[in-house]
């Protein structure tokens, strides 16, 4: 009977709970002053004559007051103690208000005490019947599905992992969510150890299979927003064994810029894995060919070319062009650069350009540098997927070499002081088509440095996968565990470098403006890590166990495909050991082979017309002529190339 009153309160519409809360505080007003009189004579009190009118004047003074105040406006269910205050300021300044008229009525016989009484059994009314109403009320809400009617009972149990300001803040948004119900604290701290919090008790790791065990806990919650990714990798290593979700809040950087609130929970990123801290960046780097500058951005739609806008918005250039191939990429690269100049102080003076265009488009080109005056190019745009680069080997051409080639001459002919080049480690020793091409690139800015007369300055900087990446595998595997598997890996030798796309963005923005002319800079990436290894851990964090002989039960089988056309085992950053340090601990400089403008024009030539002519043997004879170690992998994969002879051969 009760559950049901308190069920068909709670989804009264507000204007009548505030009107029954309205209607409470008329009676509280009446039965405060009633009770200070009575508590002052000492016996059962009944108003005399004008006496009568100051039980009227009661609700008539305090209502107004708690109205202004907001005491109708809070939400009773979800009221803290600090609303107290609110209410001790309320019913103090109706306190005083009626003393006022107590005193301006010149009604004779009411002690002076009675106004003193009068106050505290106001707050003790007020503030309790809210109290009261919070705790009736509480319990039953939590089993509703947010006041819609109708019974959750697929709360998760949870575990909070940190038991400090963050953690409290967490179990207790938690609280009156739809989705978690928190069960207990694990913190390293050992003085915390079997202390409650907020009625939870806080326990060490090592109690993490128990409370599992005891509670059906489902999920670990890493409340550590300002631990570094070393620790938080620490910590996710130590949880790997256990077969539960492994989920985390944001980081303090995130929380105080707005992205988030604290009560947001995340899957726990990549870069936690590998537990490798971002470098703090040289801010005169950064700012040196953005700050107040005409900046092109090339493929500005991609993953790496709208991180690098993100962060050249931040050093506030004078002028942003976006020059994308894709429609739908530009749209909603210019979306997002637009929401984030809105929250971002003096970046409204910015000026945003979104430009449609190949980057084989010389015409377009040298239009838009002319016209902009552009300063400083990052060229982002490549076709950079191996297997799909691999079946489509002469588009790859046009756009990563060829469109190299257009910027590059564009560049000179428009005096465009810096051009960056975004390479990668695949140009190294390639064994594929799309790490031949970005190599080809490179040579083509490299040869082109070597003239003295030139004012623009060339650099290309080199690094290996990025987290997230469009293509990459880290979505891929996402998606295959959300699928329920198979979790499907090329190799189980096969290794990678990884880095996140903002710390290569930043490093990319860094090393261009330490560019000489020429220079190819290579990113340190860390340790490498084996991708069986990234996958296994990322289905253990999800809650879920790896199916195999030893767990035929389990609930993720690992697949091993093979080596994908064009794939290797393992990546390179360098083609020689001749490598020098920077003023930077994570970028050094590469000393490469560099083929002299005049040698290099004539194979550009060779490749254009191997090209046009879909000679793709021809296409691989000057790729292994031109760029050291490229050996390909696999054989000649073009589809439309393949489909041609298939008919012509019956």
């Amino acid at each position: 009977m009760r559950s049901n009153t308190r069920t068909w309160f709670i989804q009264l519409p507000r204007k009548i709970k505030a009107t029954i809360l309205i209607s409470a505080d008329v009676f509280f007003a009446v039965l405060a002053l009633w009770s200070a009189l009575a508590l002052r004579w000492g016996e059962i009190y009944i108003p005399k004559n004008e006496e009568w009118g100051l039980f009227v004047a009661a609700p008539v003074i305090a209502v107004p007051i708690f109205v202004k105040l907001g005491l109708y406006r809070a939400i009773t269910r979800y009221i803290e103690v600090r609303a107290l205050w609110t209410i001790i300021q309320a019913t103090t300044l109706y306190a005083l208000v009626f003393a006022f008229v107590l005193y301006e009525s010149g009604i004779k016989g009411i002690p002076r005490t009675v106004l003193p009484l009068n106050w505290v059994n106001m707050m003790l009314l007020v503030g309790g019947s809210r109290f009261f109403a919070r705790w009736w009320l509480g319990e039953i809400y939590l089993n509703l599905g947010g006041g819609g009617g109708v019974k959750n009972q697929s709360k998760k149990n949870v575990v909070i992992y940190g038991a400090g300001n963050a953690g409290v803040q967490l179990a207790s948004a938690l609280s009156y969510g739809r989705e978690f119900r928190p069960v207990a604290f694990i913190d390293d701290d050992k003085l915390l150890h079997q202390q409650k919090v907020n009625g939870l008790r806080i326990y060490p790791l090592s109690s993490l299979r128990y409370l599992i065990a005891r509670h059906q806990a489902t999920d670990v919650l890493l409340a550590m927003p300002s631990a570094s990714r070393a620790r938080k990798s620490e910590i996710i290593h130590l949880l790997e064994p256990f077969a539960i979700h492994v989920m985390s809040m944001p980081g303090l950087s995130d929380i105080a810029q707005g992205k988030v609130t604290v009560e947001t929970l995340q899957e726990i990123e990549i870069a936690d894995l590998l537990g490798r801290d971002a470098a703090a960046p040289n801010q005169s780097l950064l700012k040196a060919n953005v700050t107040d500058k005409v900046v092109l951005v090339t493929g500005a739609g991609g993953s790496i070319g709208s991180e690098l806008c993100r962060q050249i918005i931040r050093l506030q250039p004078a002028t942003l062009i976006l020059f994308e191939i894709s429609e739908f990429a530009l749209y909603a690269v210019e979306k997002d650069l637009q929401h984030l100049m809105a929250k971002l102080n003096n970046a409204k003076q910015i000026k945003l350009v979104p430009v449609l265009g190949s980057v084989t488009n010389a015409v377009r080109l040298e239009k838009v540098c002319t016209t902009f005056r552009v300063q400083t190019i990052y060229h982002a745009a490549a076709y950079k997927h191996v297997p799909m680069v691999e079946s489509n080997p002469g588009e790859a051409i046009w756009n990563n070499v060829f469109g190299t080639l257009r910027i590059a001459e564009t560049a000179l002919k428009t005096a465009v002081e810096t051009v960056v080049l975004i390479s990668t480690d695949k140009a190294v020793r390639p064994t594929n088509t799309m790490g031949a091409t970005k190599r080809f690139a490179e040579l083509i800015l490299q040869a082109l440095s070597l003239d003295k007369h030139s004012s623009t300055r060339f650099t290309m900087v080199r690094f290996g996968n990025v987290l997230g990446s469009s293509g990459s595998v880290v979505p891929l595997f996402k998606e295959q565990i959300a699928r329920g598997g198979p979790v499907t890996v090329t190799d189980e030798r096969i290794i990678r470098y990884f880095m996140t796309i903002p710390e290569a963005s930043q490093l990319v923005i860094q090393a261009g403006a330490m560019g000489l002319g020429g220079d190819v800079f290579v990113l340190d990436m860390g340790e490498p890590v084996r991708i069986v290894d990234l996958a296994k851990r990322m289905i253990h964090l999800s809650g879920l166990q790896i199916k195999d002989n030893e767990h035929p039960t389990g609930d993720i089988e690992i697949r091993y495909t093979g080596l994908r056309p064009g794939e290797k085992l393992y990546e390179e950053l360098l083609i020689g050991d001749n490598v020098t340090k920077t003023d930077h601990a994570r970028i050094m400089r590469a000393q490469e082979h560099i083929i002299p403008w005049i040698e290099l024009k004539k194979l550009l030539e060779n490749l254009e017309l191997a090209t046009k002519n879909d000679d793709f043997q021809m296409i691989r004879n000057i790729l292994a002529k031109a760029v050291a170690g490229f050996v390909p992998q696999c054989e000649i994969e073009d589809v439309v190339w393949k489909e041609e002879r298939r008919l012509v051969n019956g």
